[in-house]
């Protein structure tokens, strides 16, 4: 397996129509290699997320109800009931992942989700969508409890809506023991909107039943018991503590979700890991945020999106929406 730097060096070695390195030709010979390989239909779906652009919307990194165009350019042409789906995302909208799932689905009876580094969040539930997960040891999931983006007077945070709700149930228990820290309590609770606990109790409630629907109709094969157990265990933001949570194989394997041992396929290995330093390679060296690409050659690229300049003046807003799923921090890259 040719490494990050021999691929990079490789790369420097070629020279597209404009006289600079042909990163697309260099990922696409991966990706086809991948393919010829496994010798099932491939997508790549992955985004920038551990590269970041300083500047850049962190919006465009995540799932999002515009992959469905990506989805519909790279999955037309592409024959048979299988699919490689080699993902690697930080998360988004639970809405994006549910209709991105449809859209798989609706076209392949087996799916295999590859996770050559990371899949967080919103992309864990897509995962679980799949029939398997390949994973290397350094290869990673993560919970699926949702997020909101909340505007403090130290800007926007992203808080669990599992920790919302118990903040609330706190504070009820508090002020009822003793009147006197009403006052404590008014100003953090004072910039929620009214509905908050609603959305907060309906998002969770929503990630966890589409995420057991999933594994009871794919992975577990009509095992609801099993799906029930795995999905509240991936929702429970109280045992894994943060949302950011980087859960490995073993754990995942414990809970008897059905992952397929990377390591146990050396040409395998060899053959994800090169296609994913080649797309590594390919955010370096250029502004894409997110790809969508088949081993035909089709080809979905989002650029950056950059955030505007801020403003004097902050403004407070009131209405928190759903992104589950934007890790502060990346875990270790695969060797």
């Amino acid at each position: 397996m040719p490494s990050w730097g021999e691929i990079l060096v490789e790369l420097n070695n070629t020279k597209n129509q404009f006289g600079g390195p042909d990163i697309d030709a260099v990922r696409r010979k991966y990706l086809v290699g991948l393919h010829a390989y496994t010798k099932r239909p491939t997508i790549i779906y992955t985004s920038r997320w551990v590269t970041p652009i300083t500047g850049a919307d962190p919006s465009s990194l995540s799932v999002s109800i515009a992959d469905i165009q990506g989805l519909m350019e790279v999955m037309k042409g592409i024959a048979g009931t299988e699919l490689d789906l080699v993902i690697h995302s930080p998360g988004g909208s639970i809405d994006a992942a549910e209709a991105f799932v449809t859209y798989i689905r609706s076209k392949f009876t087996h799916v295999r989700a590859i996770v050559p580094y990371a899949a967080m969040s919103a992309a864990t539930m897509i995962c679980m969508s799949c029939d398997e997960v390949v994973m290397g040891k350094h290869s990673f999931l993560g919970p699926i409890d949702p997020q909101f983006v909340m505007q403090t007077q130290l800007g926007p945070r992203m808080v669990p809506a599992q920790a919302i709700v118990e903040q609330f149930e706190k504070a009820q228990e508090e002020i009822k023991n003793d009147q006197t820290k009403l006052a404590s309590w008014v100003p953090m609770l004072g910039q929620y909107g009214p509905d908050l606990l609603i959305q907060c109790e309906n998002a969770t409630q929503l990630s966890r039943q589409l995420v057991e629907q999933w594994l009871g109709k794919y992975m577990f094969s009509g095992d609801n018991a099993k799906a029930n157990e795995v999905a509240s265990w991936l929702a429970k933001h109280g045992e894994h503590k943060t949302h950011s949570r980087y859960l490995d194989r073993a754990k995942l394997e414990a809970k008897g979700i059905k992952i397929v041992k990377l390591e146990d396929d050396q040409a395998f290995q060899d053959a994800v890991l090169s296609l994913y330093h080649a797309v590594t390679l390919t955010f370096q060296n250029s502004v894409v945020a997110k790809l969508i690409e088949n081993h035909m050659g089709k080809v979905f690229m989002l650029m950056t999106a950059f955030q505007p300049m801020p403003q004097p003046k902050a403004v407070a807003l009131t209405f928190p929406f759903v992104v589950p799923g934007m890790p502060p921090d990346a875990p270790p890259p695969p060797a």
